[in-house]
């Protein structure tokens, strides 16, 4: 049996659509996409439009970016006709998402920098809702995915920008099946499968088809369940077990007064589900209110402001009680709350008054991370004053009878106080979907057969309390961190949290980071935090921060209590270390200066991964106790250093900090236990999971990821027997076959490198044949950028080079500098070796690849003629201005444009990480192009403009 070719595919895929209900339409140019979206509007809108009347409406279609037009899509238009009647016009009905009018067409054809043909286009009320991409059977999915990037900046912007009201893109290589937001997407990690009710997922494109672009399906999902993201305006999409767990809620409310929980692991988009779920609820009409509670102070912030990203000003978050009562009783619809407010709210005489009509009305609450919030006696009160509430509660980690705690109320779990669980979702679906990512755990000390530690650590029949808080212990754990921890973190790209048993040993963790910093033994930058409560020197503390209570309605929040002044000085004294580090100024005086420092460090370690986030304002490294062990995200940390007993769902959530998804490079969670907590992991694992799991959500040991290394440097030899073979490679198939070899070899070396036990010598290549190899691979990349500026296509078009797993060692142009310092001083014999070596760290290094041509010039025409070595720099800076300065002149005099004003246009973009609109580059012209040409010429000046900015300004500093 012959391969499906792509156009059968394709066939088969309009023939079953069809089969579903929609229209089969031809329409192969921009023209007759226009002419058909005129069609279909008049139909939808039971109206015929003048020739006059449609070019208004498509003048205003064409207004805006993605995300405007995807409120316009939803919204309606109001246009003044010719006898000077006013017509609502509508787009998309997402009230009645069937009355829609659905149709399928395929190759159309749009040209804009480049021509491009689209695969298969679902129409609904003639505009482009949904783009899908398909690739024969056998290739990978990720060249649709790559393919859609490329449509995106070549041409869904031209014909009037049509195709940017795309809410989905579908990529299929016909056995594997995804779906994605329409964004400028980054990595292929934002594709989801979909799957049915029990997360098995759906990747044969006929069975996606037939249950996810069925009319009925495809409607709501466009109508209610594409999120606008107002903070980074972006379009985000839910995944299937988001859409059924807000279903399930949706579903019980409109049908019953039972109570749920929904079981979603940690790092799953708890909040998006929560808050979609919030605001279908709102509108259902037995409903009067809707009530998010949240446990603890910094995350009623965060959640807040997750909030208010998916809708602007959605919520107001509640400063005190009397803020809460008077949310309550307006005409807020949903209220965003702490459990400590709530409990004040209704157990006060002095607002009884005021809410005594809700205890009749249905109220909804939902209860984010309810394991936390409701072991009490809180929720007894709100079910006793709230006579018709709904409580639903989300939780990663479920109470079970095995992993509850026991209070004056007894042992009681989630389902004691929730009632049934309406949908799960656990962590092994959530590592098998790609939606989080494994743990490479390394116990450290003697628990490994093979180890690079310098640490002894007994745990086992000894007197631990003493043992554990033993000085050289403890010294030689901080030495541990400051030797491994630029390689955990890619060389401090990425961020570390520090768990350990309690204040007391707190206090002493940082004395000694501080101590050897001062020393100059590391320069990593340093924090920690924490407050006194029950829970805060407890071992096997499950919570983080514990909740502070108002002491009176008008109250602020009182101060956090420290179990010691002492503690409490020290506490002040580490905030005044951070001052000093970042200028800030906060203090201990008060709860509001406390709070804004938690938010501070909380805002350092989440914008890191924010294209625009700059290097002084980075933080390494987060001593805590409790604090941001659970409830915490941010996708740049990827490490936990843990000093403390953690068992069942305080394990898990506290791992869970490591392993958000981000990119290619970030691999798994990396875990660096110093205490033996493999029993305790898997005892977790199992409850949470299932005891086969473990293998699932653990990385496997070193030895075995060397071993899959050898296995791909075995193919990549019998390809490439030499990286001189590169060079001898006849076809653009041939090219590939090295391509996709390097980057299997390329992936196993990122995973291996996560570990401490990393060595060269464990595998069949050495560093130096492995960097040669890797720079005739760059060298192909670059190639195929080059074909793509001269319009020329390649097969190896749509390939992802992953260049982020080709991290940079901290290989900078002062580095560079040093080296062409000793290179003056060589002697002659070894100054070639050593100019070699210098040009080949150029190649090999992604940032410094740009500029190899600029240094290598400097080399030969102006280093000969330096005789004092401490002028190399001078001089170096000298010739980088004055080529700077050319280049510059250069593509204004090419591009005729405004350098004074262009200069201004990168400095904004170099500074603030501002791209400038079309708009702000036309005012450089001394002519405005042309309508047809205008798209054209600013994309290919911007493109100028940001190679400009890769050469001259990226990777200039240390």
């Amino acid at each position: 049996m012959s391969k499906q070719s792509e156009a059968q595919l394709e066939n088969q895929l309009i023939a079953q659509l069809v089969g579903l209900g929609y229209e089969k339409v031809t329409i192969t140019t921009s023209d007759a996409l226009i002419h058909n979206l005129k069609k279909q509007l008049e139909a939808f809108n039971n109206t015929v439009f003048s020739d006059r009347e449609f070019e208004t409406i498509l003048n205003h279609l064409e207004k805006g970016n993605v995300f405007e037009k995807a409120k316009t899509l939803r919204d309606r238009f109001q246009l003044t006709r010719e006898n000077g009647d006013s017509l609502y016009v509508r787009f998309f009905n997402k009230e009645n998402w069937n009355s829609n009018l659905f149709q399928v067409t395929h190759q159309i054809t749009q040209e804009g920098t480049y021509k491009n043909r689209y695969d298969v286009t679902l129409l609904i009320n003639g505009l482009p809702l949904v783009q899908i991409e398909l690739k024969r059977r056998g290739l990978e999915i990720k060249e649709a995915f790559n393919q859609i990037n490329r449509y995106q900046r070549h041409s869904f912007w031209s014909s009037r920008a049509l195709f940017q009201y795309v809410q989905l893109f579908v990529i299929s290589n016909g056995g594997n099946t995804k779906y994605l937001a329409n964004n400028k997407l980054q990595s292929v990690k934002q594709t989801f499968f979909w799957a049915d009710v029990d997360n098995k997922n759906v990747t044969d494109l006929s069975a996606f088809a037939k249950a996810f672009l069925n009319t009925n399906h495809l409607g709501k999902m466009i109508a209610q369940y594409v999120v606008h993201n107002e903070t980074h305006k972006i379009l985000m999409v839910l995944r299937p077990y988001q859409f059924y767990a807000t279903e399930q809620i949706v579903n019980q409310v409109a049908t019953s007064n039972d109570n749920g929980y929904i079981w979603h692991t940690t790092g799953s988009g708890k909040t998006l589900t929560s808050f979609k779920t919030s605001q279908i609820i709102m509108d259902l009409p037995n409903v009067h209110k809707v009530v998010f509670v949240v446990d603890r102070k910094d995350l009623d912030y965060q959640t807040m402001l997750e909030f208010n990203s998916f809708k602007k000003d959605s919520v107001d978050v509640t400063d005190n009680t009397k803020s809460l009562v008077k949310q309550l009783t307006d005409d807020s619809k949903l209220v965003l709350t702490t459990i400590q407010k709530l409990n004040n709210a209704i157990s006060k005489a002095n607002y009884e008054k005021s809410l005594t009509h809700l205890q009749d009305k249905k109220v909804v609450f939902i209860f984010d991370e309810c394991h936390r919030s409701q072991f009490g006696d809180t929720h007894k009160k709100i079910t006793e004053y709230f006579h018709k509430s709904q409580l639903f509660g989300f939780t990663g980690t479920p109470i079970f009878a095995k992993n509850a705690s026991k209070n004056d109320l007894g042992k009681r779990t989630t389902k004691d106080l929730f009632g049934e669980c309406l949908h799960k979702y656990v962590i092994t679906d959530a590592i098998h979907d790609q939606n989080v990512l494994r743990f490479g755990i390394e116990y450290i000390g003697k628990y490994k057969r093979k180890s690079n530690t310098f640490i002894d650590i007994e745990v086992e029949d000894i007197d631990k309390a003493e043992v554990f808080a033993d000085p050289k212990r403890l010294e030689k754990i901080a030495d541990y961190i400051i030797a491994y921890h630029s390689h955990k973190t890619f060389n401090k790209d990425y961020s570390a949290l520090f768990a350990v048993s309690n204040i007391d040993t707190l206090i002493k963790y940082y004395d000694i980071f501080k101590r050897k910093k001062e020393e100059g033994l590391h320069d990593l930058r340093i924090a920690t935090i924490f407050s006194y409560g029950t829970n805060e020197d407890d071992e096997d503390a499950q919570d983080n921060l514990p909740a502070t209570n108002e002491q009176l309605p008008m109250a602020a929040e009182p101060e956090p209590q420290y179990k010691t002044s002492h503690s409490r000085e020290k506490l002040d004294e580490y905030i005044t270390d951070y001052n000093k580090m970042y200028g800030t100024s906060y203090s201990t005086k008060d709860s509001q200066q406390f709070e804004n420092y938690f938010k501070d460090i909380s805002k350092r370690l989440k914008e890191r991964e924010k294209t625009n986030f700059q290097d002084k304002n980075r933080l390494d490294l987060v001593i805590v106790v409790n604090m941001m062990l659970t409830g915490f995200d941010a996708k740049k940390v990827n490490t936990l250093y843990v000093d403390k007993n953690l068992k069942y769902h305080g394990l898990i959530q506290a791992y869970s900090r490591t392993n958000r998804i981000l990119g290619e490079q970030k691999s798994q969670g990396n875990i660096l236990a110093f205490r033996n907590l493999k029993k305790a992991t898997d005892e977790a694992i199992t409850l949470f999971s299932n005891k086969d799991a473990i293998e699932e959500i653990i990385l496997p040991p070193y030895e075995s990821i060397a071993k899959k290394f050898d296995d791909a440097l075995i193919e990549l030899l019998e390809i490439v027997p030499t990286y001189q073979s590169v060079d001898d490679l006849i076809s653009e198939d041939d090219e590939l076959a090295f391509v996709m070899a390097f980057r299997r070899l390329l992936r196993a070396k990122n995973v291996l490198e996560s570990y401490t036990d990393f060595d060269w010598e464990d595998l069949g290549m050495d560093e130096q044949t492995f960097e040669d190899y890797k720079g005739k691979y760059l060298d192909l990349n670059e190639k195929v950028k080059n074909d793509q500026a001269k319009q020329k296509t390649s097969i190896l078009d749509d390939i992802d080079f992953e260049l982020e797993l080709i991290h940079r060692d901290q290989i900078n142009v002062a580095y560079i500098l040093q080296l062409l310092a000793q290179l003056k001083e060589s002697k002659a014999s070894d100054a070639a070796a050593q100019k070699k070596a210098i040009i080949d760290m150029l190649s090999g290094d992604i940032e410094l690849r740009s500029k190899r041509e600029l240094i290598e010039k400097f080399i030969e025409e102006n280093l000969p003629h330096i005789s004092d070595i401490d002028a190399i720099q001078d001089e170096f800076e000298r010739f980088w201005h004055d080529e700077k300065i050319m280049a510059l002149s250069k593509m204004c005099e090419e591009e005729q444009l405004d350098q004074k004003q262009f200069k201004a246009l990168i400095e904004s973009y170099t500074n603030y990480g501002r791209e400038p609109l079309r708009d702000d580059i036309f005012k450089c012209l001394d002519n405005r192009p042309s309508i047809l040409k205008a798209r054209e010429i600013g994309e290919r000046i911007l493109d100028k403009m940001r190679e400009f900015v890769q050469v001259f300004v990226q990777g200039m500093t240390g």
